[in-house]
């Protein structure tokens, strides 16, 4: 078997940095509309990240921005002629529209894919399924671009390989990796897959606030082409309470990696369960660390993003948890991340 190398993508922020207001659901997003971007700053700032990482020992790469506004979604919406004019037309008759084919939410490299390494694929090559990103107009626009990137990326079709999004609408709307967590120990790997609603079993058991995005389907269907056992895969609802909070991903209330696993006690709908599998599937290898609502309330975990952050492999085999700023100022975040290092 070939060992495993780590690989970490950011995305980065293009000339128009728009995703204020944009997405339902979304808090950060909606909490900013209104607001007046500063791309180089933001753009900077992804890069001294990106630097920091490096620094860590981790393989860092980029995804390069999309060409924004997308000409090509404006020309198809009946605005047709040079740039300058579609552009200008658009932004008389439909502003709203025009920052939405301008989004740069493509930065979020999360969102982008699911990945499966060739360690845990039956035919022992790297698997990348591109996320259709259906659910949401101005991500919708993405993924062409972004399956263009990834194929240029991973183009050894022996060792790499690069699906095609999920076809069909809304009912196979899947949003790549934000809905997936890949877990590792001596039994074999665990790859968790979150998911809000079911496309043809509609229920009454979702969110009320705000819609769930990932469909079940959609999961089930990545994890086939990801070429991984059927043993291997987790299928896990969100739960609506986590969902109406403004959890529209399950990495806003969970994250894991190799033999660690982080999530609040909302991210679904069946905690002590998924906890339970996990634990029965790894033999008890995983190290689990989850967050109570009387602890770190949903609604502060969705305001200060400390599952949102990113667990690193260092270069002397440990682990290192980059978090947001916004973990730091929030005290029960930063009190439930250092209960966490704690943990070991």
């Amino acid at each position: 078997m070939p060992s495993l190398v780590e690989v970490n993508f950011d995305g980065l922020v293009g000339p128009t940095h728009s995703f204020a207001g944009l997405s339902a659901g979304n808090v950060a997003s909606t909490e900013s509309e209104g607001s007046v971007a500063s791309p180089r700053s933001a753009a900077l700032q992804g890069i001294d990240k990106m630097r920091a990482v490096a620094d860590l020992g981790a393989t860092q790469a980029v995804l390069p921005p999309q060409p924004r506004p997308s000409l090509r979604a404006l020309h198809a919406l009946g605005f047709d002629g040079p740039p300058e004019r579609a552009i200008a037309e658009a932004a008389r008759r439909s502003p709203h529209l025009l920052r939405l084919v301008s989004s740069a939410s493509s930065m979020w490299a999360a969102n982008a894919a699911t990945v499966a390494p060739a360690t845990d694929t039956r035919d022992g090559r790297l698997h990348v399924v591109v996320a259709n990103l259906r659910h949401m107009f101005h991500r919708s626009l993405e993924a062409d671009t972004t399956r263009a990137a990834l194929a240029a990326i991973f183009r050894d079709e022996a060792r790499f390989v690069v699906h095609e999004p999920l076809p069909g609408g809304d009912q196979f709307a899947d949003e790549g990796a934000a809905n997936h967590t890949r877990l590792d120990s001596p039994s074999g790997p665990i790859h968790l897959f979150g998911w809000g609603r079911s496309a043809f079993a509609p229920d009454d058991a979702g969110p009320k606030r705000y819609p769930a995005r990932q469909t079940r389907e959609a999961s089930e269907a990545v994890a086939r082409l990801l070429e991984i056992a059927p043993e291997a895969a987790l299928f896990v609802r969100q739960h609506p309470r986590g969902i109406d909070a403004g959890a529209f991903h399950t990495d806003v209330v969970a994250v894991g990696h190799r033999g660690f696993f982080m999530a609040h006690e909302l991210a679904f709908v069946d905690g002590p369960a998924v906890r339970e599998a996990i634990e029965r599937r790894s033999g008890g290898a995983v190290v689990q660390v989850w967050a109570a609502e009387a602890d770190l309330p949903v609604a502060d975990a969705v305001a200060a993003y400390p599952f949102n952050s990113q667990i690193l492999s260092t270069q002397d085999d440990g682990m290192v948890i980059v978090a947001p700023r916004e973990s730091e100022a929030s005290p029960r975040a930063r009190a439930f991340l250092a209960r966490v290092v704690e943990a070991g």
